[in-house]
């Protein structure tokens, strides 16, 4: 007897091993035969399992269900004198619940465990059928599944078999079990039966060979009429058999159910019908599958039913499946097919998710997949709808390099493990890795984590995951380099025809070419090509996300030729996280960023983490970063080459940042709101020209007077400048005033200022490696033929005498913008009066601005071009929405100080505000105009130049969609969708603006 407060020797022995209530472990073996409960080699066998205490807890359940002493006894028995049956008896009864009330249920089943012969070490789909040839109906099916099952988990957790051997040999049962179902389903209707040849090909992982424990098992079923039935007739009968076959397999009776059977794979998926003839199937895949239906294909097998019409199933459809890498988009199907996956796991589940997740099972899959598609056309080694297999025989081609092969199969086997585990212990279809700390204990222990196995097995886990995130797109890219480079004795390579198809395939209009860029960049034994091959397989992935991945690696060669000797630059893109991905971003959605950068390629640094970042400078700092070039400058020539210098890099920042907000990278998503895009650029570029124009004022006055001109003169910003909304494209509108100081004659002032602006446009446009700035100074009093550059009086006396509508209307986006700020504000105090008039607008002035806008929309829109698509003149576009709101402006911005803004949008907010304009309204406005600025903004990035309309160019349009957020291929809907948005803009104008019903 144990003395009170001593714990029992039994206790002890439990605790070391390994239970983890040894308490109710002891209680629950003082109901055990004495000699067994003493018996070191079971509580050994015991304390080798995955959780002790579940193992001992079904051993007595089982035990308790024997249907007589004898048959305990016997139990016990061969439990004590067979080590195999021991190790596997208790092997699975301590890591499945759910099996451990299988026994409970069917006390003899156990007997299952005890053969050890060769048959039974690797049991195929034979000795399935032989296992489940008593069953007679749906219950005893489930019965004798789970007996075959039963044989499966124990030699699995034994470690008799691997995690690929225990997949195929589940996908073995679920073949014979198929094969059973189906003949019930037959058996129940002879009729049906005979009128149809009906096949079942297994699709997914039982297709592949790779199922799990618990998993729906995807079918496609093809039937062709027997004999001269009549077609309907026979496909009606198949139906109805195959339906049968599918309900006796997943309704759940006493026994519960085997799994899901799921036909959603099928042509149309749930919308088709559930059996097609083979013809039926074969027009199907011809004209209207998608990219993923073939990529499902590659798994497909046939399992059952008709051997004759399986077969002919496979050899029709199979030479489709490698055709699937020519369809346009290929690529980029498979790979947004995966990124929407991700997306939709609930944000609760993303870190758990062993399947979904990034790094788990599917990236490797996806990508095993993507390169069997691209190469298998020309290897048929690689057709095998097994992961692992085709794993290895890339490896052994040459299609993945053999290291990187070795660390996905031993990640992919990982978690494979980990997945039939988390399964097994209930039986239920889960993906989740658990997060109570018994689970995780048993999981780790059931993978022989026997030291600390909750930290070991999560350590484990994450590095695998790790290792199949940094190499799931990797491996597509990398071997590219290796069949340009120099490579170990005994490695194999990309042949130059694999590595063109894979190009291809990543959307490479000239595969040619890009070889040779990869060959400059990284063959050699330098440290720079060493890096570079790091880089590359990841850049080449950023690349091919774009809509033109030639011009990418183009440009990073340009690039990298520039930069490659300086010590920084490849540091900074190995190092830093970001400036690889946003280079890579950068160099591929357009012209205009990449020349900027060209330029001078030291604004690389822009784009890591530190050295400014890709935020936008204040006007105050541009200007002073502007007026202090000019100080240290010797000349004006200088002066204003050096502002323009810093106009560039600063044009290359708002481009850059416009990008990667509008792309989106790895680590942050893209910016969901398109308004606050508009306007961050919108406000970068007008500071930006603000403060070139201030530092070239300064510049031109100190070459050609000094530090004092003779005229106080100031800088008005007009039209899209003085509205803060210039594009990249942009010219600068302005007006020039001027005062004479005092004691100077006026006609000298006059001079001066002329000779200034005239200085300040020729030194802004003189042609350079810099973007040149034109001043267009057209809106002025008298157009081209009035002088450059008025007083404020001459301004004051040519308003009240002589202004017309049109001019009161432009002096709505007046805005101070350089020189002397107190002339400026004066300036905008005398436009005031015209642009917000007391009492409103007289109606005769409406009538004239109406009939301006008519005459713009016949006159001023490009011959030949669609109005509909002109983002600046067509209707709903720039013009009919700034239009609309500058009337309103007119009308009320007297009563209603809001409204006296130069910016568009906060004009538009402000009359809605004040109830001038319906929010609805006002929200449709503001979308088009938003869309149609834009619009403008993207082809300026992609084509390097300005332009109002949709380029015709297939690629350049493509850049332009991807730019507003259309994948490759939706064009159309980009097109369709501006229609559609800048029409419902037009009815708002044609309502507010001209007055119609």
């Amino acid at each position: 007897m144990t003395s009170p407060g001593r714990r029992s020797s039994t206790f002890t022995r439990l605790l070391r091993h390994g239970f983890t209530d040894p308490s109710a472990a002891e209680r629950l073996l003082d109901g055990v035969d004495p000699a067994v409960r003493e018996d070191p080699v079971l509580l050994e066998a015991l304390g080798a399992t995955a959780d002790p205490d579940l193992a001992l807890t079904g051993l007595v359940r089982l035990l308790e269900a024997q249907p007589d002493a004898t048959a305990r006894q016997g139990l016990l028995d061969t439990l004590v004198s067979a080590k195999p049956l021991r190790d596997r008896l208790l092997g699975v009864l301590g890591a499945s619940e759910a099996l451990a009330d299988h026994l409970a249920r069917h006390s003899s089943d156990w007997q299952a465990l005890v053969t050890y012969g060769p048959r039974d070490l690797h049991r195929g789909i034979e000795e399935f059928e032989e296992g489940l040839a008593g069953a007679a109906d749906p219950v005893s099916l489930r019965v004798a599944y789970r007996r075959c099952l039963l044989s499966i988990a124990a030699r699995d957790v034994c470690g008799t078999i691997d995690v690929a051997e225990t997949a195929a040999e589940l996908a073995d049962l679920a073949t014979a079990t198929l094969r059973a179902a189906l003949a019930l389903a037959a058996a129940a209707a002879p009729e049906d039966a005979a009128r149809c040849r009906l096949a079942v090909i297994a699709m997914g992982k039982c297709g592949g060979h790779e199922l799990n424990y618990v998993s729906d098992v995807d079918v496609i079923f093809v039937a062709e009429p027997a004999g001269d039935t009549d077609e309907a007739k026979a496909m009606r009968s198949a139906a109805s058999l195959a339906a049968h076959m599918m309900r006796i397999c997943s309704e759940t009776t006493v026994e519960g159910s085997i799994w899901p059977v799921d036909a959603n794979l099928r042509p149309e998926g749930r919308n088709g019908p559930l059996v097609r003839t083979l013809s039926s199937h074969l027009a199907y895949y011809q004209r209207w599958a998608k990219t993923w239906e073939f990529q499902a294909l590659l798994k497909a097998r046939p399992v059952a039913g008709d051997p004759e019409l399986g077969a002919a199933y496979t050899a029709a459809l199979q030479p489709l499946v490698w055709q699937a890498a020519e369809r346009e988009n290929f690529v980029p199907d498979v790979q947004k097919m995966r990124r929407r996956v991700v997306e939709n796991i609930p944000a609760a589940e993303v870190d758990r998710q062993l399947k979904l997740g990034p790094g788990g099972l599917r990236d490797v899959e996806f990508a095993v997949q993507l390169l069997q598609l691209v190469h298998g056309r020309a290897d048929t080694s690689l057709r095998s709808g097994t992961t692992l297999d085709a794993l290895r025989a890339l490896a052994d081609g040459g299609y993945v390099g053999r290291a990187d092969a070795a660390q996905l199969d031993e990640a992919y086997r990982f978690l494979r493990s980990m997945e039939h585990r988390i399964q097994l212990h209930r039986l239920r279809r889960t993906h989740l890795v658990p997060e109570d700390e018994a689970d995780l204990r048993r999981l780790g222990r059931s993978l022989g984590l026997r030291n600390e196995p909750v930290t070991t097995l999560l350590r484990a886990w994450r590095r695998h995951a790790a290792v199949v995130r940094r190499l799931h797109e990797k491996i597509f890219y990398r071997p590219l380099l290796d069949a340009v480079a120099q490579l170990a004795p005994g490695e194999s390579r990309l042949s130059p025809e694999a590595a063109r198809e894979r190009l291809v395939a990543l959307g490479y209009a000239d595969p040619a070419a890009a070889l040779r860029h990869l060959e400059a960049l990284a063959s050699g034994v330098t440290r720079a090509a060493a890096i570079q091959r790091t880089l590359l397989p990841v850049l080449l992935g950023w690349f091919a996300d774009s809509a033109d991945p030639d011009a990418g690696l183009l440009n990073f060669r340009k690039v990298s030729d520039a930069l490659g000797k300086t010590p920084w630059y490849l540091r900074l893109l190995r190092d830093e996280g970001a400036a690889a991905e946003n280079l890579a971003r950068v160099l591929s959605a357009g012209r205009l960023a990449p020349d900027l950068l060209m330029r001078a390629p030291e604004a690389v640094a822009l784009l890591g983490d530190g050295g400014g970042g890709l935020a936008p400078r204040a006007r105050a700092q541009l200007e002073q970063e502007a007026l202090a070039a000019v100080r240290r400058a010797d000349g004006a020539v200088q002066a204003v080459t050096a502002a323009r210098g810093m106009r560039r890099r600063e044009l290359f920042r708002t481009a850059a940042a416009d990008i990667i907000a509008t792309y989106g990278t790895e680590a942050r998503p893209a910016e969901g709101d398109e308004g606050t895009l508009v306007d961050r650029v919108g406000d970068a570029v007008s500071d930006l020209t603000a403060a070139t124009l201030a530092g070239t004022l300064r510049a031109v006055v100190r070459e050609g007077w000094g530090d004092t001109l003779p005229a106080r003169f100031a800088i008005i910003g007009m039209g899209r400048f003085g509205g803060h909304e210039l594009g990249y494209g942009s010219d600068a509108d302005v007006l020039f005033v001027h005062e004479p100081r005092e004691g100077v004659d006026e006609r000298e002032a006059a001079a001066a200022a002329t000779r200034v602006v005239t200085e300040m446009r020729r030194l802004l446009q003189v042609p350079s490696a810099d973007p040149p700035l034109v001043i267009d100074a057209d809106l002025r009093p008298e157009g081209r033929t009035g002088p450059l550059s008025r007083t404020l009086g001459s301004y004051e006396a040519y308003y009240r005498r002589w202004s017309l509508t049109w001019e009161s209307h432009a002096l709505l986006r007046a805005e101070f913008v350089a020189g002397d700020e107190e002339l400026g504000r004066r300036f905008t105090a005398l436009a005031d009066p015209l642009r917000y008039p007391a009492g409103g607008l007289p109606e005769e002035a409406a009538r004239e601005i109406r009939r301006l806008k008519a005459r713009m929309e016949t006159e001023r829109l490009p011959r030949g071009s669609d109005p509909k698509l002109h983002a600046k003149l067509g209707p709903g576009g720039l013009s009919d929405v700034e239009w609309t709101v500058q009337l309103l402006q007119l009308r009320h911005g007297h009563e209603v100080p809001e409204l006296r803004t130069t910016r568009t949008r906060r004009a538009l907010a402000a009359a809605t505000g004040a109830g001038l304009i319906g929010a609805e309204d006002a929200a449709v406005l503001d979308e088009a105009w938003v869309l149609a600025t834009r619009v403008r903004n993207a082809v300026m990035l992609v084509r390097g130049r300005a332009g109002d309309t949709f380029p015709s160019d297939a690629r350049e349009l493509a850049a332009v969609g991807r730019y507003l957020g259309y994948g490759s291929g939706h064009a159309g809907d980009m097109l369709d969708a501006y229609r559609r948005t800048t029409r419902r803009a037009r009815t708002v104008v044609e309502s507010l603006f001209y007055g119609a019903e």
